[in-house]
């Protein structure tokens, strides 16, 4: 996780098109300037990026079912529950499924665990469209590299589809 630059997945553990799921990992940093003032003596991973967590994962799985062509944007985050807390140092599994999409809209169901134990979950939908800018584009393929995404994976269902 590079929390100042909102880079909050790690890796890709599992991506299944065909069941339209995903599962990544993300590791809370032991230090960062988000934990001086989020809390004194009792640092938390706030509940603002742990729903940003529960999106970036949701929206690699929208890229995902849309074969890398539309970017998704949050539109949405419902009922959003923060179960437990999230310390710095924690691995988090974050892992997300589609539960309905159509006319350029996903919803996704999410949630994240530690050690084993649910910490948070939260429905959220997302707006996708085609991706507005080559620049983003890049960035995303950048990204995609950088945490695992099987990107050949799509292109062999894009080949076949």
């Amino acid at each position: 996780m590079n929390l100042e630059y909102f880079h909050l997945i790690d890796r890709i553990a599992d991506l299944n098109v065909g069941e339209r799921t995903i599962t990544v990992e993300a590791n809370v940093p032991e230090k960062s300037t988000i934990f001086e003032g989020h809390f004194p003596g009792f640092p938390l991973m706030p509940g603002v990026l742990l729903i940003e967590a529960m999106a970036q994962t949701s929206g690699w799985l929208v890229i995902a079912m849309n074969k890398f062509e539309r970017m998704p944007f949050l539109a949405a985050v419902k009922e959003a529950k923060m179960r437990t807390f999230v310390t710095p140092g924690e691995q988090l599994m974050i892992e997300a499924s589609i539960v309905h999409e159509g006319s350029g809209f996903a919803m996704t169901a999410v949630k994240v665990s530690a050690k084993g134990k649910m910490v948070c979950n939260s429905t959220l939908t997302f707006r996708h469209v085609p991706f507005p800018h080559p620049d983003l584009r890049g960035h995303m393929e950048t990204m995609a590299q950088r945490i695992g995404f099987p990107t050949e994976a799509i292109a062999e269902e894009r080949n076949n589809g």
